[in-house]
C-alpha cells in the first residue's frame, strides 16, 4: 500500500504486481496534504494539510466519513500508527493515542528540539515501541514502550544528531543513522545492544532520507540525497551454522577476526563494519525519496518513490546482491500507468541477475500465498485479523477484507 500527499489532496495505491499500480482511493477534499498515513490495508487514514498544520484528521475513506480530528499546540511534523497506537510528533512533544477509540493516553512533554519530527513506531502492535531523539546535539535514542506507557531505555547510538530511525517488522531491532550519514547501526530491542554496524561511505556526508528493513529482517535499505541506494544484509550472528570447509580464505578470515581482539576499539570497530550487499544507481540526485523492500510476485523487490511523483521498482538478488536491476517505472501523479524508460527501455543489462531471470519467467502473479493479511503487522502471514481486535465504537474497520493485501509500506 502506497500513500502520497499532493497539492490537491491525497491518493492511495495498491501494488500486487510489478506491471500494475492500482489506485484504491483519491480525495480532493483537503488541499496541500503533507502527511497521509494509512493503517496497513484498512480503511483508516490520517491526514494533515498545510492549510491546518496543527490539526490531524482521521477518516474512514471507504465510507467517506471523518472519524475524528484533533488539534495540537504547534505544527504536526509526523504521524506513526499501528493497530494499537497512534503517535503524533510535534517539535518538542509527542502525543500517544489509543487507536481503537482515539483517546489520548500519554503526552511526552519537553522532548529535545526535533525539527524534522523524527520518530519511529514498531508496526507490531504487540510490541509497540516508540523511538525518538533523546538529544538535539548527540545521537542519543530514547526508547519508549507504547503499551505500558513507560520509558524503556536510552541508546547512545551516534556521536552526532540523529537523521533516521526505523524498527523491523517485529519490533525486535532498531536501525539508526546520524546526520553525517556515514555509519548505520542496528540495535536489539528492548535491550539496546549493538548488533550490526554498516558503513555507507566515508568520502562525503549525506542526508539519509529513508531507512527501512525488509519484512523478514534480512535486509536493511538506506537512501539519501545522492544517486546511490544501499542495501545491507543482516548476517546471522550465532555460531550454530555448520563448520565451513577449511579453505585459505576461511582460515584468513578467522585469523583476521581473532586479531581484532588485540587491536584498539576504534580500529577493530572499523574492521567489523560491513559494506553494502546490493546497490542501486538512481537516474536522479538531490531529490527526497522513500524506499521499501517488499516481496511482489514471490520475488524480493526494492521500491523507490521520489518527490517528483514516480515509483521505481528494482529486482533484488537475495543470493548475490550487486547492482539491482530497474524493471518498472510508474507515475503516481498521472494515470498511475507504467511509463517507458527511453534511456534503456527497462531492459536489464547482461549478464542478467538471478532475480531478473526469475522475474521474466513468472509473468502471472500468484495470489494463492496471500490470503487475508500479509503485512505481518502483529499477525502471521496469511492470518486474518480477528474483528474483535477493533473497536465497536467510532473506529470500526469492518470492511478490511475487501482490500488487497499490503505489498509495501511507506516508511
Amino acid at each position: 500500500s502506497l500513500a502520497i500527499g499532493t497539492t490537491t489532496g491525497y491518493r492511495l495505491f495498491s501494488l500486487s504486481s510489478v506491471e500494475q499500480l492500482d489506485q484504491v482511493h483519491e480525495s480532493n477534499e483537503i488541499p496541500d496534504v503533507y502527511i497521509v498515513e494509512r493503517l496497513f490495508s484498512s480503511s483508516l487514514v490520517v491526514v494533515v494539510s498545510h492549510a491546518k498544520p496543527q490539526q490531524m484528521n482521521v477518516y474512514h475513506f471507504k465510507k467517506g466519513t471523518e472519524i475524528c480530528n484533533y488539534s495540537y499546540s504547534s505544527n504536526i511534523l509526523s504521524i506513526r500508527l499501528n493497530r494499537q497506537r497512534l503517535i503524533v510528533c510535534l517539535e518538542e512533544s509527542i502525543y500517544i493515542h489509543n487507536i481503537k477509540d482515539m483517546k489520548l493516553l500519554k503526552t511526552i512533554l519537553d522532548t529535545p528540539p526535533n525539527t524534522t519530527g523524527l520518530c519511529a513506531l514498531s508496526i507490531n502492535h504487540a510490541n509497540s515501541y516508540l523511538a525518538y531523539p533523546g538529544s538535539a546535539t548527540s545521537g542519543e535514542i530514547a526508547l519508549y514502550d507504547g503499551n505500558t506507557l513507560k520509558a524503556a531505555c536510552t541508546i547512545a547510538a551516534h556521536d552526532g544528531p540523529l537523521a533516521a530511525l526505523t524498527f523491523n517488522s517485529t519490533g525486535s531491532k532498531l536501525a539508526s543513522a546520524s546526520e553525517k550519514g556515514t555509519v548505520i547501526r542496528v540495535f536489539s530491542i528492548p535491550g539496546g545492544q549493538k548488533l550490526y554496524e554498516f558503513r555507507r561511505g566515508m568520502k562525503r556526508y549525506v542526508n539519509i532520507s529513508s531507512l527501512v528493513f525488509s519484512m523478514d529482517s534480512q535486509f536493511l535499505c538506506a537512501s539519501s540525497n545522492t544517486e546511490t541506494v544501499h542495501i545491507f544484509k543482516l548476517e546471522h550472528l550465532t555460531d550454530s551454522r555448520p563448520e565451513e570447509p577449511p579453505t585459505w580464505t576461511g582460515y584468513m578470515g578467522k585469523m583476521f577476526q581473532a586479531a581484532t581482539n588485540y587491536l584498539p576499539a576504534q580500529v577493530s570497530g572499523m574492521m567489523n563494519q560491513d559494506r553494502a550487499f546490493a546497490t542501486v544507481r538512481l537516474n536522479i540526485s538531490g531529490q527526497r525519496n522513500i524506499c521499501a523492500l517488499s516481496t511482489i510476485q514471490k520475488l524480493p523487490r526494492l521500491l523507490v518513490t521520489t518527490s517528483d511523483g514516480h515509483l521505481y521498482i528494482y529486482n533484488l538478488d537475495p543470493q548475490d546482491g550487486g547492482e539491482c536491476v530497474l524493471i518498472q517505472k510508474h507515475s503516481l501523479l498521472g494515470s498511475g500507468k507504467m511509463e517507458e524508460n527511453k534511456e534503456n527501455d527497462l531492459q536489464p543489462p547482461l549478464p542478467q541477475s538471478y532475480a531478473a531471470t526469475v522475474a521474466r519467467q513468472s509473468t502471472v502473479p500468484s495470489t494463492s500465498t496471500m490470503p487475508g493479511y500479509s503485512e505481518d503487522g502483529g499477525a502471521l502471514r496469511g492470518e486474518v485479523i480477528p474483528e474483535h481486535e477493533f473497536a465497536t465504537g467510532p473506529v470500526c474497520l469492518d470492511d478490511e477484507n475487501e482490500f488487497p493485501p499490503v505489498s509495501i509500506r511507506d516508511p
